[in-house]
């Protein structure tokens, strides 16, 4: 992007934000993808510069209160993930109120409600997108939330059910109400899953029906002019980023930078994109074992590969590795060889989403 094509950052952008009593360095917020942005990937991407709030994965409030180790495991977090929202999801008003107790006791600086995860395993118990669909169900347990903690309480919920059935404009005004710091709209459906494009409209509509309440905006981030075109389009005061922090986990850098004076400035070197990629791969065998942080680490290593530009060679002994040591090693060659070819900026990594009707997932 040259400077004559890059855009101006709006003024909200520069000023400070805060969710509650939390303030929030930044306005570029890290949303959640299950399986990937674990507290070693957070914590990744926060030393890169730039990052705003991050986000867990979700957990189920019901499996905190079982003790399951793997709701534990998703819920992960340490002194230097702050500030961070830990991201719940139930039906019940009184799990909801206990797990929302337990993730403040554990670090959480913001509690997070999960309304907008469209997978069936979710909805068929009554969280997620479901909840979307029973206004006052909804807005009470909201409410129930918000009057359990002292932190503050937000909520990530979609557009509505289908394209019928837009319900996020009223949902937000209902949850401001009983007290939610924040919303953050992914600007598409349930019925659309991760398909189409974005609505800005949609995510506009639900800023214009609230009163003061921060609304986030989330959906198709993946460069510095989608932010842009976020915040233009939309009115939001934030924008959260997914898949995009796969593509370029320096986007946040780029983003703070931009909006503190209109340039993004370089783009991460070589070395710097393996030193984030080693710091994920050293965070990941801290926190899980060795054996865990080599199984974990193969899912984002094709979206390493392109951002690296590593050769092909190198790639295909990583998606192997069986010890640290090994890691070490290959990594050791990738930085003697140097790139195999010019280090790309943004691009779109896949991510793994259910195949099949929205309805069935």
């Amino acid at each position: 992007m040259t400077e004559d094509e890059r855009p101006e950052p709006p003024p909200i952008v520069r000023e400070p934000i805060s969710l509650g009593a939390v303030a929030v360095p930044t306005r570029f917020f890290l949303a959640p993808l299950a399986g990937y942005t674990s507290l070693a990937f957070r914590l990744a991407v926060r030393e890169a510069g730039g990052l705003g709030l991050a986000t867990t994965d979700l957990v189920n409030a019901r499996s905190i209160l079982e003790k399951r180790r793997r709701a534990f495991e998703l819920a992960a977090t340490c002194p230097d993930d702050q500030p961070m929202a830990i991201q719940i999801y139930g039906a019940k008003a009184e799990e909801m109120r206990a797990a929302a107790r337990w993730a403040v006791d554990q670090g959480a600086s913001v509690v997070d409600i999960n309304m907008g995860c469209p997978v069936n395993k979710v909805v068929r118990s009554g969280g997620g997108s479901a909840l979307m669909c029973q206004a006052d169900t909804a807005t009470s347990l909201v409410a129930a939330v918000v009057d359990a903690v002292a932190s503050p309480v937000t909520v990530k919920m979609r557009l509505g059910w289908d394209d019928a059935t837009i319900s996020a404009p009223l949902l937000a005004r209902a949850f401001e109400r009983v007290g939610a710091a924040a919303v953050i709209i992914h600007g598409r459906t349930r019925e659309q899953g991760f398909k189409g494009h974005v609505n800005h409209e949609g995510i506009r509509a639900v800023v214009e029906a609230v009163e003061k309440m921060p609304v986030v905006g989330n959906g198709d981030v993946r460069t510095l002019a989608d932010a842009a075109r976020m915040f233009q389009a939309t009115g939001c005061s934030a924008v959260s980023i997914g898949r995009g922090a796969l593509g370029n986990p320096f986007l946040f850098r780029e983003l703070s930078r931009w909006a503190k004076s209109g340039d993004p400035g370089p783009g991460p070197t070589f070395d710097e994109r393996l030193d984030l990629m080693e710091r994920h791969f050293h965070r990941l065998v801290e926190q899980r074992g060795e054996r865990h942080a080599c199984l974990q680490f193969r899912k984002t290593l094709k979206w390493y590969h392109h951002l690296t530009r590593m050769q092909k060679l190198f790639y295909l002994q990583l998606i192997n590795i069986s010890s640290a040591a090994k890691f070490t090693a290959t990594m050791r060659e990738v930085r003697r060889a140097g790139p195999s070819a010019p280090l790309p900026g943004h691009f779109e990594p896949r991510v793994p989403v259910p195949s099949g009707p929205i309805d069935k997932w």
